[in-house]
């Protein structure tokens, strides 16, 4: 990445706590617009409790989350992927019952306009909606080289490809800050690198990225940045080289990789 950086997230003095547990603590990140930043650290680290605090779906005991300009730390899930924070699942979430296509134009049920009325109705505005969402879904099919399957029922796509098709239905609501809980967790070592290139291809596509995940060569190859995590706190952040060099991130975490796995 060149040029003047700016911030599209900030993450101020966050906490979380559960019962007087701190799974968050006084946490502080800042994502720069169009950049791939990973959230690494052991199990139990708090990456995903930060993700549902960022995303909405856990409130925050303390803290702000700034996203261009506005602290949204308040606001419901809804009202945030509104303005653009979007976020995957470690699990994926589909609809098994519908095919791939059905998958990804039920994401962009959030640009309509028309009410439940005018589409019971069929109303003029209703038919042309619903023409721009079919035209749309078509091209992020083929954006995600999932054309070719978009007759397929969802339950029936091998797993990488249903992982894409997760990602698929969160683009679709067009996110201008992508979150990504461990895409390329079980994955065989092809599925991880198609999955590396696309992600690298949507925050080509004017979206930035903030992802989790434990595939240190999946982080390697995608993130200008790395913050660590342990025990609800930041221990380091930086570049893969300087992480690598910390001694709290060894100790912590880095320690139980093998050697030459990155």
């Amino acid at each position: 990445m060149t040029g003047l950086k700016v911030a599209l997230l900030e993450i101020r003095h966050l906490s979380k706590r559960f019962e007087g547990l701190a799974a968050i603590s006084d946490f502080n990140l800042e994502v720069n617009e169009l950049e791939i930043h990973g959230i690494i650290g052991p199990n139990g680290a708090g990456k995903t409790t930060l993700f549902n605090v960022i995303s909405g779906f856990l409130p925050a005991t303390a803290g702000s989350v700034i996203f261009k300009g506005e602290d949204i730390v308040k606001l419901p899930v809804h009202s945030r992927a509104k303005r653009g924070v979007v976020r995957s699942f470690q699990l994926i979430n589909l609809f098994p019952e519908l095919t791939v296509y059905e998958n990804a134009y039920v994401g962009h049920h959030r640009s309509h306009k028309t009410g439940l009325i005018g589409q019971f109705l069929h109303t003029a505005s209703a038919k042309e909606e619903r023409k721009i969402c079919a035209q749309k879904t078509t091209e992020l099919l083929e954006f995600m080289g999932l054309s070719s399957l978009k007759g397929e029922l969802a339950k029936n796509l091998p797993y990488g490809h249903q992982k894409t098709l997760g990602i698929c239905i969160a683009l679709a609501t067009k996110p201008s800050l992508l979150m990504l809980d461990e895409p390329v967790a079980g994955m065989n070592p092809e599925e991880t690198m198609n999955m590396v290139k696309l992600i690298q291809k949507i925050r080509d596509n004017n979206v930035t990225i903030l992802l989790v995940e434990h595939d240190m060569v999946a982080v390697a190859n995608l993130c200008e940045r790395i913050s660590v995590l342990n025990y609800g706190e930041k221990i380091a952040e930086g570049s893969m080289n300087e992480i690598k060099g910390s001694e709290k991130v060894i100790e912590a975490y880095l320690g139980k990789w093998e050697e030459g796995s990155l």
